[in-house]
């Protein structure tokens, strides 16, 4: 072989290995990608494994009816959500926690995954993923969860209950001797449990979260006010004002118009709706939860209750934003409640720590 034509050789060779050894070559042509999932009733978050926040969209897929194609996922379907023709059929694919149709959802992951790492690859990759999933799921339901992440492409699944990923992902040092309580309201499910010593001690899991209150907020509508309101409008109602107490000291809302049909006539009519009248409305529910809470306190070793007492009581999850609901626990149950920093991401900033050391977490999955 000439000379120069062996410099030159050699030389291709060594920048091709430092190519190999970038991070550029890696997300090009690695066929393994790590995936921390919140997969929820009502949204899902998905983090990626340097702790990015690749997906964090409603839980909603929309459907071809005739080919069960996926025409759209996440916020765009749910712009399509009762608004729909004959010929598309709008999903929400997990109801009270828990894989309600399993097509749909298989389709809203393969979605979700597919933005997660879109034009990062130039092969779809194997997935390693750690998957939040409610505490009082059952060996089915867990098997459905697993078997969904399977289908899209999942090589290594691990999941993980939601109050332990919630936990971590507030910052709380799970492994330490000490008692700490988190109650994670979310869409379909709340979760409630004591943890201590890497494990959860005593727990309560509830289908009674954020769309109970939608739709009893969309029932005493129809009854109250005689207006027929879509189950998206319930919605808007909560998060403008949404309220637990029917006294806010301060940030009070101002009244809600609502639009609609009149139940009598059909007649188009716009009511004002108070933050009040939500807190009344919402009574039942929120007193269920606190049964459900008082529930686990009561199946709590002294030791780890004292705990609890002084560290105080965490609020996460989405129904963890409805003003005033920490201030009403803490009246109630007599322990200092305290909402954690961006609650809707919790659980999913949980799985992805768990996600960068899965290794060390291997006693928390199920």
């Amino acid at each position: 072989m000439p000379l120069i034509m062996k410099f030159n050789t050699i030389k291709y060779l060594e920048k091709f290995e430092r190519l190999k050894n970038s991070h550029l070559f890696s997300n090009l042509f690695s066929f393994t990608q790590e995936l921390a999932m919140d997969l929820g009733t009502a949204n899902t978050v998905i983090i990626t494994r340097d702790g990015e926040i690749a997906v964090n969209e409603p839980s909603v897929v929309a459907l071809d009816v005739h080919t069960k194609k996926m025409i759209s996922v996440g916020e765009s379907a749910k712009l399509m959500y009762e608004k729909e023709n004959p010929n598309i059929n709008v999903v929400r694919p997990l109801k009270d926690g828990v894989i309600a149709d399993f097509n749909a959802c298989e389709q809203m992951m393969r979605g979700f995954i597919k933005m997660a790492h879109e034009s990062k690859h130039f092969f779809t990759p194997n997935l390693r993923m750690v998957i939040g999933v409610p505490s009082g799921s059952t060996d089915i339901e867990l098997r459905a969860v697993r078997d969904s992440a399977d289908h899209v492409g999942g090589r290594d699944v691990f999941l993980l209950f939601e109050p332990m990923a919630a936990a971590i992902g507030i910052g709380i040092d799970v492994e330490a001797p000490e008692g700490n309580m988190i109650v994670d309201i979310g869409g379909g499910t709340t979760e409630i449990a004591v943890i201590s010593l890497g494990g959860i001690v005593s727990n309560y899991s509830i289908k009674m979260a954020g769309d109970d209150f939608t739709a009893d907020i969309k029932e005493y509508m129809s009854r109250q006010h005689f207006v027929e309101i879509s189950e998206r409008m319930a919605e808007r109602i909560k998060i403008n004002v949404g309220s637990a107490l029917t006294n806010l000291a301060s940030d009070a809302p101002k009244d809600y118009i609502v639009s609609g049909p009149n139940k009598m006539t059909g007649l188009p009519v716009k009511v004002p709706v108070c933050y009040q009248e939500v807190a009344r409305c919402l009574e039942k529910s929120i007193s269920k939860i606190e049964s459900a809470m008082l529930n686990v306190l009561e199946n709590t070793p002294p030791e780890l209750y004292a705990d609890i007492m002084k560290n105080g009581i965490y609020l996460t999850g989405g129904g963890a934003l409805l003003r005033g609901l920490d201030k009403r626990f803490t009246d109630k149950i007599q322990i200092q409640f305290k909402v954690a920093d961006e609650p809707l991401l919790c659980v999913a900033r949980g799985t992805g720590v768990v996600l960068k050391n899965v290794e060390h977490f291997q006693f928390l999955f199920r």
